[in-house]
């Protein structure tokens, strides 16, 4: 999943982006609201984790921006600001959680695993044969047993996994995991591929190429 990430606390920022890509993420941070609303302009994203006191326009200004595009992606506020009344209008504005604070790491990662799971229609776990995917857990079992995959490739192997039977573009696959800090071509998506069918196609499990497009994982029997 792509998040981006919008804190102005250059230590916390660091150390939230390193959480949520070791969870499988891929990760954009900003420190400003001017950048925040310009990323959210430009690009998608499956997640915004958005912190209220930013400096150049304020947290609330970015959601109320947000919004007002008819812009339905999950916004997930980070505040110092625990009254109620700035809670409220976080939320009256469309934000779909709030975390305080100071936070643990794995509450934000429970929380942002909940919105995600949301977004996507609730769904925990992705089936296909025998082929499972805990998309929580981030953890993938053929015919039971543990298949060790990298962060990158459970990402990808989620994409076609919710796209079983249907073509998973090569770029939005590329998009999907890459972030700033390292934008990831459709050549390394090959790659990522090449290695999923090495671990999976033993167990049964097939990814086509669609020449010019990108991969279909394969009905199963």
């Amino acid at each position: 999943m792509r998040i981006l990430l919008v804190e102005d606390d250059a230590a916390l920022r660091d150390t939230l982006c390193q959480a949520l890509r070791q969870a499988g993420h891929g990760v954009d941070a900003v420190e400003n609201g001017q950048a925040a609303d310009s990323a959210l302009v430009a690009g998608s994203y499956d997640l915004v984790v958005l912190d209220l006191g930013l400096p150049h326009l304020d947290g609330i200004e970015v959601l109320r921006r947000v919004r007002a595009r008819q812009d339905s992606t999950p916004v997930l506020v980070l505040t110092a600001r625990d009254g109620i009344d700035d809670r409220v209008q976080g939320l009256r504005l469309g934000a779909d959680d709030y975390l305080v604070k100071p936070f643990a790491l794995p509450e934000l990662e429970a929380r942002v695993a909940a919105l995600l799971r949301r977004a996507g229609g609730g769904l925990v776990r992705l089936v296909h044969g025998p082929l499972e995917l805990d998309v929580d857990g981030r953890v993938a079992l053929l015919h039971g047993k543990l298949v060790e995959l990298s962060a990158r490739e459970l990402t990808i192997l989620e994409a076609l996994m919710q796209r079983s039977g249907q073509v998973a573009i090569k770029t939005r696959l590329a998009q999907r995991i890459s972030n700033w800090e390292g934008e990831v071509g459709t050549n390394a998506i090959e790659v990522y591929v090449h290695r999923l069918r090495r671990k999976l196609e033993p167990g049964g499990i097939h990814i086509r190429t669609i020449h010019g497009l990108g991969y279909l994982l394969e009905p199963h029997a």
